[in-house]
């Protein structure tokens, strides 16, 4: 298996935005400086206008940043990773149900109930153009096209002037905020930047089919959706651990789970970079440089990304494949047991 022209560069990473740090009341409050390069305008092509940068006028959410903070922080990724695992695996219970019931209904009579259904088929009218692309989609992309929606749907929120303060509370993981939890989720759906969201999503279109293809596509949502939560916790913890208030936001964190997860399944697969397809490197060599990069940034303290939210969804990807498929997710058998004899109490089949 070969994944062709992958940029295993700089996309997988969250934007760590430049912060100012102010003198306070005990704690330090935190403005968020954005690069006025991205509201440049050119006017009358003569010269550049620079524009008064909406965002660096609203005033970021402190606080102190004590280890107590981590609690409820804690409780919620544990709480998304439980719910994130129990509804995939009735996701797949109801996915595999539906698709047994089409044939197992009355075992006996399994051509004359295909024979029905191709004749109702012919009666009915023809699908629309979504329908027939959507048919068309492989498992991989059916369950990439809706991350990329979302993605794209909060990155056209930033747009909006009005929603920005908004934005900020609630899809930048920030450890001194008010909104401490919620945003651990939303963040990894934020991406202010349009390059920030056209590499991390190409970084993830390029290794979700090898990823779906060895967990299926309720597995792997239950793995993205916790690697998530679990990243921005990472970061979390080193960021009071160091006292260093600060705003992070993008997919990269449960990217860099898919990415270390492909890495390790398949560590001989042959990777390379976009602009140079020619030079390719193997893919367990390329999963031990990045975490290399993103270690040496936690314990140098670079800030430029968010290399604790990196590694931990690194190493969470690469947990899930030595432990995650074999010791929680092949133990769902008791809970499919409980969830049929519930489900079948309450229809009466």
């Amino acid at each position: 298996m070969f994944f062709r022209n992958v940029w295993c560069a700089a996309e997988m990473t969250n934007s760590c935005r430049q912060l100012l740090l102010q003198p306070g009341r005990g704690y330090p409050n935190v403005r968020v400086v954005f690069r006025n390069s991205i509201h440049n305008s050119r006017r009358g092509g003569r010269r550049t206008v620079l524009e008064p940068d909406p965002l660096s006028q609203i005033q970021i959410e402190s606080g102190p940043l004590h280890a107590r903070t981590l609690w409820k922080p804690l409780f919620f990724t544990i709480g998304v990773t439980t719910l994130s695992l129990t509804g995939c695996v009735i996701w797949e219970y109801e996915n595999l149900r539906a698709h047994a019931s089409s044939f197992l209904k009355k075992p006996g009579t399994w051509l004359s109930a295909q024979q029905r259904k191709f004749k109702t088929h012919l009666q009915k009218a023809e699908p629309g153009p979504v329908t027939k692309w959507w048919r068309s989609l492989r498992d991989s992309e059916k369950v990439f096209y809706p991350i990329l929606a979302a993605n794209v749907l909060v990155f056209g929120a930033w747009r909006v002037r009005s929603l920005q303060p908004y934005m900020i509370k609630y899809f930048c993981s920030n450890p001194s905020g008010s909104s401490r939890c919620l945003p651990m989720l939303l963040s990894t759906f934020s991406h202010y930047s349009a390059m920030h969201l056209a590499a991390n999503m190409y970084v993830l279109y390029s290794f979700m089919p090898a990823a779906v293809a060895s967990l299926g596509k309720e597995q792997f949502v239950a793995m993205y959706l916790s690697a998530g939560v679990i990243s921005s916790f990472a970061s979390f913890v080193y960021k009071v651990l160091l006292n260093q208030p600060g705003l992070s936001l993008g997919a990269s964190g449960a990217i860099m789970s898919v990415l270390s997860y492909v890495c390790v399944q398949y560590p001989d697969t042959r990777l390379s970079i976009i602009f140079l397809p020619m030079y390719t490197f193997a893919a367990g060599t390329a999963i031990k440089v990045i975490m290399s990069v993103d270690l040496a940034g936690v314990v140098f303290g670079w800030k430029f990304f968010d290399h604790a939210a990196h590694l931990g969804g690194a190493l969470f990807g690469m947990a899930w494949c030595h432990w995650g498929t074999t010791s929680i997710w092949g133990n769902r058998d008791k809970f499919l047991q409980y969830y049929h004899t519930l489900r079948k109490n309450d229809t009466g089949r």
